[in-house]
Parts: structure tokens; sequence; C-alpha cells
């Protein structure tokens, strides 16, 4: 399997979006937050915190070196994220294992790598 091979330096992004299941609107505002982990063999690793915008998209930034694995680890990140309204976990993503970066990264100058993670229907 190939490993992930950006350069340290460069910044990585997250995006997904979220609709509220039940309303097909996007899923926003201040009650919302989303946290990103990179699920790893010891500890998963906390890879940031955003709130949904009015599309209901969030984003994560990071530098490309936070997803960089170990010699216990798999080769390619396995993100997933948590969906809190106000301190209740109402939304946690399964395991997107083994994220092939290359397959789905884009590059936007000024942001570096993007990965969209895609649509989720989330209860609101």
């Amino acid at each position: 399997m190939e490993r992930l091979d950006l350069a340290p330096e460069m910044n990585m992004r997250v995006e997904a979006r979220l609709i509220a299941k039940g309303k097909d609107e996007p899923l926003h505002g201040a009650a919302y937050k989303v946290r990103l982990f990179d699920r790893d063999f010891l500890d998963d690793a906390f890879l940031g915190e955003a709130y949904p915008n009015v599309d209901g998209r969030v984003a994560f930034s990071f530098p490309a070196a936070a997803v960089a694995k170990t010699a216990l680890d798999d080769a390619m990140p396995d993100f997933f994220f948590v969906v809190y309204k106000g301190d209740d976990i109402i939304f946690r993503s399964q395991v997107m294992e083994n994220v092939n970066v290359e397959a789905l990264e884009q590059y936007r100058r000024g942001v570096g790598e993007i990965i969209d993670l895609g649509t989720f229907l989330v209860e609101g």
C-alpha cells in the first residue's frame, strides 16, 4: 500500500457537508460543532474543530504532517468526524479507512490540498 506522500509543510483541508435529516436543509448554526479525527492504532489524532456555515459545510485545515503515519499505523489517513449539538453527540461518521488522498485531492492556491469527504445526513 502506498504511503501518504505530501510535503509536510503543505496545508491539507478536509471538507464535508451536513444536511438535516428529514428537512433536506443544510445543518448550520452556532449550536453545532464538528470535530475531525484520524483513527490511529494507539490513539485517535484530533485534527480540528469547525462550525457548519449556512450551506452546511465544515472545513478543517491542518499541516499534512498531522496525518503522517508511524510504523504502527496504516499508510493512509483514516478520517472520521463527530457532530455535537451543544455538548451532546448527535452524529458520528463511520471511519473512512485508508483515504486515498491523491485520488480525492484538489489543489487550491493559498489553501493547499483539499479533500472532500462528501455529504452526510444528520439528525438536527
